[in-house]
């Protein structure tokens, strides 16, 4: 057995950043942005007012001052023309300040009289205009790689880039393996259970970016499980699920070594998790994922997902931690690294229950994993722990 460290290290070498390609900015949201892209203008354009108001000369702004009110400045239709001495032009927020203007009074401060207008008292000293380029300006970069977000996408329309280029999203091919499994909807025999890995698994990698094709469920047969793996041609990762272990009916890295797999490991000092697999399938990255529906997620949060990042141009680093003081105590660990299921709240973080790896039900109601040393002392409520949210 290898640490979860050493399994990654693995894991790194045999994946590379996919090819980069365009895509509308209407698609770039959750794609990771592949090379840095500049503003295409300043933002705003030009001087624009922060208030509904009337922009003024500051030199003339003081109580009581009487203005003549000549025009109107509206978002998408600026005044054209030039603000004098003793003149104010009617102003909305967003607008252009007019030429000769440098003062927005807002409307709050003024008494109007048909086109006349006075300032009141108690005016402020702010002068309700939000400079040309104060967002940003022309040639102001987004810097590559970085996930994009809601708020980037914005900033780029805004930057009035239409065009992203973009890491290609990875395809990744999951079979589950095992003549207990049927798919969800079908009715079970006796002796057999509904798959679940295969959709969980498929729902994290869509959150990644990542692009899940789903295979017909490979049954315990040398040919079967070949025929499937055959249909994975043309993935840029391979991820099997269950088969991995060495029981009488794991046949997976038997059958994938027949097909020209070269293995980098096999089983991690990990739990969930040990009788984890990895390998380059005549050149495609292959990972070997356990059976159990909780080692299988587990595995897929702590080696599944920061791959595919990587895949995507990000830095090949393991899932990010932080700490959390405990709410509950913890006994002392094995020797092998555990990622307990966990809930994380106001008071801390506490182990979600049962941490048996059959048990859905517990992972679904988890929010994070403790990540616990090997031989880790027991735990008091307050001491700081590893935690990786899920």
């Amino acid at each position: 057995m290898i640490p979860v460290s050493q399994a990654l290290d693995h894991l790194f070498a045999l994946v590379r950043p996919l090819p980069v390609e365009t895509v509308p900015l209407r698609r770039a949201h959750g794609r990771v942005l592949a090379e840095t892209v500049t503003a295409r203008r300043n933002q705003p354009p030009f001087a624009a007012s922060a208030m509904d108001g009337y922009a003024v000369k500051s030199t003339e702004v003081e109580t009581d001052a009487l203005f003549k009110v000549i025009g109107e400045s509206a978002a998408g239709h600026g005044f054209d023309g030039t603000v004098g001495a003793g003149q104010a032009v009617r102003i909305f927020t967003g607008a252009p300040v007019p030429q000769g203007a440098d003062f927005v009074v807002i409307q709050e401060d003024v008494t109007r009289r048909g086109t006349l207008i006075t300032l009141n008292h108690n005016l402020g000293t702010a002068n309700n205009i939000r400079p040309a380029g104060t967002d940003f300006t022309h040639g102001t970069p987004m810097p590559a790689p970085r996930r994009l977000s809601a708020g980037d996408v914005a900033l780029l329309a805004a930057m009035n880039v239409a065009q992203v280029p973009v890491s290609r999203a990875p395809v990744v091919a999951l079979i589950s393996t095992g003549d207990e499994l049927v798919m969800p909807g079908e009715i079970p025999d006796d002796d057999q259970i509904i798959v679940s890995n295969t959709f969980g698994l498929a729902a994290l990698l869509e959150d990644l970016g990542a692009v899940p094709r789903i295979l017909p469920i490979a049954r315990d047969t040398k040919p079967a499980l070949t025929q499937v793996l055959e249909l994975s041609a043309g993935a840029d990762l391979v991820v099997t699920i269950g088969g991995a272990s060495v029981g009488d009916h794991d046949l997976v890295g038997e059958v994938a070594a027949q097909m020209g797999m070269q293995q980098s490991f096999y089983k991690v000092a990990m739990r969930p998790g040990k009788p984890l697999m990895a390998g380059s399938l005549n050149g495609t990255p292959m990972i070997g994922l356990p059976g159990n529906p909780v080692s299988a997620m587990v595995c897929g949060t702590v080696f599944l997902a920061p791959v595919i990042r990587a895949m995507q141009g990000l830095q090949a680093a393991p899932a990010p931690r932080r700490q959390m003081p405990l709410s509950t105590p913890l006994e002392a660990n094995g020797p092998r690294e555990h990622y307990m299921r966990a809930v994380t709240d106001a008071a801390g973080v506490s182990d979600a229950g049962r941490q048996d790896s059959s048990l859905l039900s517990v992972l679904a109601n988890a929010n994070a994993l403790i990540v616990r040393p090997p031989d880790d002392p027991a735990r008091a409520v307050g001491d700081l722990v590893d935690v990786i949210d899920i």
